[in-house]
C-alpha cells in the first residue's frame, strides 16, 4: 500500500521519490504532475478534470500547494517537483538499459535538444520514437499517434507538451492502448534537462522557487500564468480534500 493525502479531489502520492518512481515501473499506467497553475483547469476545463482525478499516480508538483496545506492544517504532502521525478526516472532507465521510451514533444526545436541530450549523455534517442504533437483543441482525439505507440509498444512515454493538453493526451493514451505502458505526463521538466528550456539548479527546486527562476527568464510569458495560482489558497481554505464543482 502506497501513502496518499487528497486534496481538491486529486489523490495526491505521499511517499519519496523513490517510491514513486519505482511504483511507476512495477506498474505502469498514468502519472501526472499538477503545477500551482493547474488548479484552476479543475473548474473551468472538464477534460482536463477527468484525466486528473483518473491518473494512476499524481505527485505534488506545486511548492505553493504544499505550503498551504501546512499553513491551513490540511495536512503535510511530500512535494515531488516534476523535474526530480524525470531526473530519477531517466536515471534508473539509463542504469537498467532495454526499455524502450517514446517522446512527446511541443516543437522541433525541443526533438532537437533532446537528441543532443541523448547523445551527451549515451541515452540514445532515434526520430522514430518520437512524436511532435500538434496543437490540441479542448478535446483530444490524436489517431496517428495512438497507432504510432501500439505499433511500437515502448515500456514508457515521455509526455512533455505542458499542462492541460498533456494530461488529456496521456489519459486518451492510456484509455484505448491494448497494453499498459507507464505514461509520464512531467510538462516543461523534460526542456529543463535537455536545454530546451531555462535550465533550473537543483537548489531552486529544492526550495520551491521554480516558478521565481522561469518568471525572471521569461517574464511576459509566465506573468499572466501565475496569475492562475493566485486561486489556489482559496480553493484549499474553501474545499480542503473535496473536488470543487465546475464552474458554470
Amino acid at each position: 500500500m502506497i501513502s496518499t493525502r487528497q486534496i481538491l479531489g486529486i489523490t495526491f502520492f505521499n511517499g519519496d521519490v523513490d517510491e514513486a518512481v519505482s511504483v511507476m515501473l512495477r506498474h505502469g499506467g498514468l502519472l501526472v504532475a499538477p503545477s500551482g497553475t493547474c488548479f484552476v483547469r479543475l473548474r473551468r476545463d472538464q477534460a482536463y478534470r477527468r484525466a486528473v482525478l483518473a491518473a494512476d499516480l499524481a505527485i505534488a508538483d506545486s511548492g505553493l500547494m504544499v505550503v498551504v496545506c501546512r499553513l491551513l492544517q490540511r495536512g503535510k504532502v511530500h512535494r515531488i517537483s516534476g523535474l526530480k521525478y524525470l531526473k530519477h526516472l531517466l536515471g534508473n532507465l539509463k542504469r537498467e538499459g532495454g526499455a524502450e521510451v517514446f517522446w512527446v514533444l511541443p516543437t522541433e526545436r525541443a526533438q532537437q535538444k533532446l537528441f543532443a541530450w541523448s547523445h551527451h549523455e549515451g541515452f540514445e534517442v532515434k526520430i522514430d520514437q518520437c512524436h511532435i504533437a500538434p496543437h490540441y483543441g479542448l478535446e483530444i482525439e490524436d489517431r496517428h499517434f495512438l497507432t504510432l505507440v501500439e505499433q511500437r509498444r515502448p515500456a514508457h512515454v515521455v509526455i512533455a507538451i505542458g499542462a492541460g493538453p498533456q494530461e488529456k493526451l496521456g489519459y486518451y493514451l492510456r484509455e484505448k492502448l491494448s497494453y499498459r505502458p507507464a505514461i509520464h505526463c512531467t510538462g516543461a521538466a523534460l526542456g529543463f534537462i535537455t536545454g530546451d528550456q531555462v535550465a533550473i539548479p537543483d537548489w531552486v527546486d529544492r526550495f520551491y522557487l521554480g516558478w521565481l527562476w522561469r518568471l525572471l527568464a521569461q517574464p511576459r510569458i509566465f506573468i499572466p500564468r501565475l496569475t492562475g495560482a493566485l486561486e489556489l489558497p482559496s480553493l484549499i481554505w474553501k474545499y480542503g480534500e473535496n473536488l470543487p464543482p465546475m464552474k458554470k
